[in-house]
């Protein structure tokens, strides 16, 4: 049986050929479409189901020229079917077909085809629309439709032929053609939008409308683009459409083309949403079963957030809820990336600006997921927004003390000089809507700071923004801080690295303007905390004071004043004097601004600028202020109470705190010396420190009290070592050493190492006890020449031997003493303060101490060797050791370095350093 014989339209260049006639490019040009409908139809039904289908087919088509004469019989094929009606109407609209290749603005609307549309011609447009929708899905072909100006063509037949099978193929066309930024910005230029507008409430059919919102979709590819299609009124009818779109098909087409539309959400497109009932329906399709249209609703419902204008309806459809659980939801164990939480943490932040979604969001468990954000170091780029967020409840009394409890303050102290984070610029849109009659649309501001500006103008804290300079902060506002009056202080110097100082002038009660960066809702906040009847609990704490002080010190911009009243606002609270000691808090701000060590700064220091003059001074004054507040009839007895009946902690810092806060003779000494705090502080020098700074604490509390008990003290230290021996203390050993001494030696001294050593028996005999019972005595050393000496190396023998013969000072006693830096114990130094011990030439031992005092505890000594000294376990020595440290000239590092080699020195064995300590600071030491 023959084979069958295959069809014309098998044959692409058959099927180009129809196409070319029919187009008018061809030898039929001039004969109307309708005659030739059948061979056209198959060709066109032969490319759409075989040709372009096949494999690289649409690739074929273009290469073989087809784009151009499809473009034609459109332009043609419309222009027959809506000649009829338009004749009939009396009017000249342009030839469709005449149009240009360049894209321009849309032609002047023309009247609709009849609904008669011949179905011939119906179809070779529907099936023409199809190929080319087709063909638009590959790059090339999108370049090339917009190089042969096709976009134009669609668009009129956008708008003139209003069938939902016409419409479906041009909308779906131009959402491929837009998927080219070139092509979507010609199709916004043809005036496309309006129609597709129109068609989203023209037709009911599922797919045209999907391939409508798709093109729309595709649209919104630029802010711009955005912007321009909500101006339009492209988003309402797809929030009506999505409150009653039964089809999930649809449903999900509609939440992805309002997901692309809302971001960077206008006040445009918040408006129409909110009209066209969006809000109810986004909020049920948060909980929808397709994780599509789940997550793209959500996302939704975030970026309205970026308007005030709809935050209060979108809290009322249950917004808050919504957002709050998914962002539980993404910081949970399984949850997602940072990069994901982003918009929602934008967006719960945004919620706190209005007091009824504060008040959801607190009812919700918002605010123990806001400060999981704060103690999430992963977050660290979202901490000033969120703390910018949390300043909307500064007079929510409850949510206050909830935060507290949550340890808030803490993490707010952390927040003034930490990093930047990652902000995101606010227009005046997102500013809050509880008082929209204060808004100023047309503004054009931006930036977090303008946004936190902005509301608190909402919030009724300024008439408006006229009356805000750049660098202004709440402190001008009828807040009850402002009332109060503070202490003059001083502040600032010069520029430094890494954080910028600033001098601080005099600080009134309220100023004209202050600086407000991003340290500026944290202190708000802070500052909300201070005007609590009792804030010790939350900011009389080390986490606490350490964040004031390190923003006061080194803030990394200007100074806000509001700092420095807190700190003067807490140091005038008699309820806070007991935490102040409890804390260090004392002994923490004489340290960081007076003696400028901050515990960053120990035991390495590091590098930092100068200490100024100026924190001094306000250390000064607010160690003056705890002063005040000690020495009033409550302090004495919160002290005595804690110094009494305390815990053994409060004891010790109650001890160690005593000296700075405390000028009256009568109660430091009835407290420290009578009551026994001295003990109890110098008891716990030798136990685990309770404060990373604990020792220089103490170590600058004992010279404070070694300086209330001897104000007229001087410094007693060993000089430094001369370069030549002291000419006024000859030696009188030296004529036994040379060839013909003079007297002649009657006695020598054996080492264990065989050397001998002259010396005169008489002399000897009379420099101890120990020798005149050796050398004079029924021994029988008294009768030999040759006495040994057990025991002994010669750099230790030497200063005996000239002592014994009355040398005092001439240097022999220097000999066996190591340089500093090398180990005493051990040394040829002990040696000899054994052997002056054990030969009973006390006389000697002094003599070697204040040699080795000399070389090891001089004014340039280092803090190393005061340990080394005091390991020798000898009284005087220990003594000399307490009063090098504690000496009022002493550089407060040095003696906070000598007292931490003490107290290891020291060992288990605390005793002997406790009471030289105590005889020296007492000054009833040796």
């Amino acid at each position: 049986m023959a084979a069958a014989r295959p069809a014309l339209t098998d044959s692409l260049s058959f099927c180009l050929a129809q196409l070319t006639a029919a187009a008018g490019e061809g030898p039929g040009w001039g004969k109307d479409p309708a005659t030739n409908e059948t061979p056209l139809g198959r060709a066109l039904l032969a490319l759409r189901t075989r040709h372009i289908k096949a494999a690289e087919g649409i690739e074929r088509f273009r290469a073989r020229g087809g784009l151009r004469p499809l473009l034609a019989l459109l332009r043609r094929t419309a222009a027959a079917g809506s000649a009829p009606s338009q004749a009939g109407s009396g009017s000249a609209p342009s030839s469709i077909a005449s149009a240009g290749s360049s894209p321009g603005p849309a032609p002047a609307a023309e009247s609709p085809l009849t609904p008669s549309l011949p179905v011939r011609l119906r179809k070779t447009l529907d099936l023409a629309l199809s190929i080319l929708a087709n063909c638009c899905t590959e790059e090339a072909c999108r370049a090339e439709v917009r190089r042969l100006g096709g976009i134009l063509p669609l668009v009129t037949i956008l708008q003139c032929v209003k069938t939902d099978s016409i419409q479906n193929r041009t909308a779906r066309a131009l959402g491929n053609l837009a998927m080219e930024p070139e092509s979507c910005r010609d199709i916004h230029s043809a005036g496309a939008v309006p129609f597709l507008v129109e068609s989203l409430t023209a037709y009911q059919d599922s797919q045209c409308l999907q391939s409508i919102v798709r093109a729309l979709r595709n649209l919104a590819d630029s802010p711009q683009h955005r912007l321009a299609l909500a101006q339009q009124g492209a988003v309402r009818p797809l929030a009506e459409l999505l409150a009653t779109a039964p089809d999930p098909a649809l449903t999900s087409a509609l939440v992805r083309a309002l997901l692309e539309l809302s971001r960077g959400c206008s006040r445009a497109c918040a408006e129409q949403l909110s009209l066209g009932g969006g809000l109810g329906p986004l909020v049920s399709l948060a909980s929808h079963p397709k994780r599509s249209i789940r997550e793209a609703a959500i996302l939704i419902l975030a970026n309205l957030c970026a308007q005030g204008l709809v935050r209060p309806a979108l809290g009322n459809a249950g917004g808050v809820e919504v957002l709050l659980g998914e962002l539980r939801r993404r910081r949970g164990p399984n949850g997602t990336s940072s990069a994901s939480q982003q918009p929602l943490v934008r967006a719960v932040c945004l919620l706190c600006r209005e007091a009824i979604n504060r008040a959801r969001l607190r009812d919700a468990g918002g605010l123990e997921l806001l400060m999981g954000l704060l103690q999430d170091p992963g977050a660290r780029a979202w901490h000033p927004r969120v703390v910018a967020a949390l300043v909307g409840f500064l007079y929510d009394t409850g949510a206050l003390g909830k935060l507290q409890a949550l340890g808030l303050v803490p993490l707010l102290a952390r927040q003034l000089c930490g990093e930047a984070g990652e902000e995101e610029d606010e227009g005046i849109e997102a500013a809050s809507w509880d008082f929209p009659e204060e808004r100023t649309p047309e503004q054009t501001e931006v930036g977090s700071f303008r946004s936190l500006r902005l509301w608190l103008i909402s919030e009724g804290y300024a008439a408006g923004p006229g009356d805000i300079s750049p660098d202004w902060s709440p402190e001008r506002c009828p807040m009850p801080e402002l009332s109060e009056s503070v202490n003059p202080t001083p502040g600032q110097n010069s520029t430094s690295t890494p954080r910028t100082r600033r001098k601080l002038g005099r600080i009134p009660a309220v100023t004209t303007e202050e600086p407000w960066g991003q340290e500026g809702p944290a202190l708000l906040l802070l500052s909300r905390f201070s005007q609590a009847p009792d804030p010790s609990g939350a900011l009389v704490t080390g986490p606490a004071l350490c964040g004031l002080l390190a923003y006061v010190t080194g803030a990394p911009g200007p100074l806000n004043p509001r700092a420095l009243r807190i700190l003067a606002r807490l140091t005038c609270n008699p309820a806070c004097l007991e935490a102040f000691v409890r804390s260090y808090g004392a002994a923490l701000l004489r340290a960081w601004l007076i003696l400028g060590v901050s515990p960053e700064d120990w035991p390495v220091p590091r590098t930092r600028p100068v200490h100024g003059s100026q924190h001094r001074e306000l250390g000064e004054m607010l160690l003056q202020n705890l002063t005040v507040q000690a020495e009033s009839p409550f302090g004495v007895g919160a002290l005595t109470h804690l110094l009494l009946s305390g815990s053994p902690e409060d004891r010790v810092a109650c001890a160690l705190t005593l000296p700075f806060i405390c000028r009256k003779p009568t109660l430091w000494r009835r407290l420290l010396l009578d009551q026994g705090g001295l003990r109890h502080l110098l008891a716990a020098l030798t136990q685990p420190v309770p404060h990373p700074l604990f020792l220089f604490f103490a170590a600058d509390s004992l010279s404070c009290l070694q300086g209330l008990v001897s104000p007229t003290l001087s410094p007693v230290l060993f000089p430094a070592m001369p370069s030549e021996p002291d000419s006024t203390s000859p030696c009188l050993y030296e004529s036994l050493l040379g060839p013909a001494p003079v007297p002649a030696p009657d006695l020598h001294f054996v080492l264990d190492s065989g050397l001998q050593l002259p010396a005169q028996r008489a002399v000897s005999a009379t420099a101890s006890p120990f020798f005149q019972a050796l050398l004079s005595g029924s021994f029988a050393e008294a009768q030999m020449d040759l006495v040994p000496l057990r025991d002994l190396s010669p750099s230790a023998a030497w200063p005996v031997l000239h002592h014994l013969h009355g040398c005092r000072g001439c240097g022999a006693a220097l000999g066996p003493i190591p340089p500093p830096g090398q180990p005493l114990l051990g040394s040829k130094a002990e040696e000899a303060l054994e052997a002056a011990g054990r030969f009973l030439l006390p006389e000697l031992e002094e003599e070697l101490e204040e040699a080795v005092g000399r070389i090891h505890l001089g004014p340039q000594g280092d803090p190393e060797s005061v340990g080394e000294v005091f390991r020798l376990g000898r009284p005087r020595l220990a003594a000399h050791c307490v009063r090098w440290t504690l000496g009022p000239g002493q550089c407060p590092r040095k003696r906070a370095l000598a007292l931490t080699g003490l107290v290891k020195a020291s060992g288990e064995e605390a005793g002997p350093l406790t009471e030289a300590l105590m005889a020296v600071v007492t000054g009833i030491g040796p």
